[in-house]
Formats: structure tokens, sequence, C-alpha cells
């Protein structure tokens, strides 16, 4: 039998036997996930969990990589920089400080985001139509939310007209959250009072140093730099005998009450995100999802600390009550 046909009868058998693709395995997609708080982290299992609903499972089918700022808001920029040096596929990523480093870093590589009002913050055009590289939920802080927490307190205790605003001062939309805080503390008749905060500084020792005691009751804007002191602020209210509104994860902490979104819930659907970009989905086209769900927190050991007493019609609607 001629050498010639005999070599290529072997090497079409071995193609057959050994295609092209089982020689060069599928790339496994890499994620970077930036927080800036520290683990363990609920709403990363929370995407954990997304993803596996939809058939990823990491170290198998796709990778992840893990960037924490350790509440230190300063770091975020150069752990922002540290993730589009590696070139993942995908950046996972909340609030808008590490969104909006990222922005100033990259405009290729998608960014699927968890963050308050991302058009007044200059993030993304629109929720329709974000544009850019740039898609995921808005966390709608303000105006709905920043404007319930209010109504809820003022609700609950009917006698406060002396509201203070703990909001962060370094925010680049400071003044935008103010504006909202106090269109809706004139409609219901409560005189808010700014007590800013900038950095750990401000809450060693506690807050009652600092704390003006004109106010009889305190909201406060979750930012990561309060998101990591709340502990000392639950402290502070009960020191001063003051009840605290705030967000995700205060209540537990100690503090009265907290009205947001779930935030796992959140994070559990940026992995729907995730999957239609590897799918060949543009950011730019993904319309931001708002959320339809938010979570009442009341917490009743702290109100029996306080010894205030929660309106039965308030608790009756409240979500969770930690006794």
């Amino acid at each position: 039998m001629d050498k010639k046909f005999l070599c290529l009868a072997l090497i079409t058998t071995l193609a057959s036997v050994f295609p092209a693709e089982a020689q060069q395995p599928k790339k496994v997609p890499t994620i970077g996930v930036l927080r800036p708080g520290s683990p363990p982290d609920p709403v990363i299992d929370a995407f954990h969990q997304g993803l596996r609903e939809l058939g990823y499972n990491e170290g198998k089918n796709i990778a992840l990589v893990y960037r924490f700022g350790e509440g230190k808001l300063d770091r975020l920029p150069d752990l922002a920089a540290d993730l589009v040096r590696l070139k993942p596929d995908i950046i996972v990523t909340s609030p808008a400080q590490p969104v909006l480093a990222l922005k100033q870093l990259t405009t290729t590589i998608p960014i699927v985001m968890n963050t308050g009002d991302p058009v007044a913050q200059g993030i993304v055009d629109s929720l329709a139509r974000p544009g850019g590289n740039i898609t995921g939920m808005s966390a709608q802080n303000s105006p709905e939310l920043a404007g319930k927490r209010l109504e809820l307190l003022k609700e609950a205790f009917p006698s406060v007209s002396r509201v203070g605003l703990l909001v962060n001062r370094t925010l680049p939309h400071r003044d935008f959250i103010l504006r909202d805080f106090q269109r809706t503390a004139l409609a219901i008749d409560l005189k808010l009072q700014p007590f800013e905060v900038s950095g750990p500084e401000d809450f060693a020792g506690g807050l009652t140093a600092r704390a003006s005691a004109t106010f009889q009751a305190l909201v406060v804007h979750p930012d990561p730099l309060a998101f990591s002191h709340r502990r000392e602020i639950a402290e502070f209210g009960l020191k001063k005998k003051m009840p605290v509104m705030a967000a995700y994860g205060f209540a537990e902490a100690g503090c009265l009450m907290s009205y947001d979104l779930y935030w796992p819930d959140a994070f559990r659907r940026a992995a729907i995100y995730v999957d239609k970009i590897l799918k060949g989905a543009k950011p730019a086209d993904l319309p931001i999802e708002q959320p339809t769900k938010f979570y009442l927190i009341i917490n009743l050991k702290t109100a029996k600390a306080l010894g205030l007493t929660i309106p039965p019609s308030l608790l009756q609607r409240a979500d969770e009550v930690i006794q």
C-alpha cells in the first residue's frame, strides 16, 4: 500500500479521535470582584449563588479574582488599577467609589455595578441606555430611599422634629444627597441637621465627643465608611438614647431601624448580567435595573434599651423584627 496513503489515513483517523478543540481547552472567563469591605461578605456569597444557578462553578468553568478595601476607601483606586492590569473579562463592584475609580481606568472591560443613582453620580448616561462599558443595578439611594427613611422615622416617632443626617463629606455626590434629604424633610416638617464625617478618625473613641446634642434622632446615608463603622454608630444611638435609621446591615449591628433593598439579592442578580455579557451582550445595551422590593428591619432589642415603643402598625409592616 502506498506509504503516503497510509500516512494520510493515519492523520485523518487521529483527527477524528482527537479533534482540534479537544487539544485546545476552552478559555475559562475571569471575573474580577472589587469590594470596599472585608470578607466574609454576604453579598459575595449571594453572587456565588447566582452564578451557580446559571451553571457557573468557581474553579471549573469560571475564575474569580477578589480585591477587598478592608474598609479603607483610599485603597480603592489602587485596587481598581490592580484589577484592570489583570485584564479580567468582567469586573463586578459596588458602591459608587470603586465604580468611579474603574470608570477612570478602563473603557473596554465590562463593569457590572451596584450603586445609588448612577446618572446623578456621572457613571452612566441613562438607566435605559447606559452607554459605555458599565451597567448593573441602581440601588436608588436617593431620592426614594432617602425620603422613605425619613418618613418611616417620623411615623415611628411623630414628636421628633430635629433629625441629624450622618453623611460622608468626601462623597462626590454629597450635595445631591443633602438636597434629596432636605426636600423630604421640608415636606414632613422636619428640621435636618447635617452631621458630617470624612474618615475613620471621626469614629475614634465613638461619635459622642463630636456630635451635636440638638437633634433627637439620626438618619445615616449609607456608604462604605459608615458601613464599616456601623457598630460605633449603633453605640452612639444607645449612649444618646436616640433612634438611628439606616440601611442594610445597620439594624443587625444594633441600630434601631434599617430600610433598604436587600443587597444580597442585588448581587445575586449581578450574576445575570455577567452571564449575558459572557454570551456576547454589550453593557451599553443592557438597561440598569432598579429594585422593586425594599426591606424594613426593626431591632426591638435596641428599642427596649432606648425605652422607646414602636407603633404596632409599623411592626406589622416590618420584614424582620430582631428580638
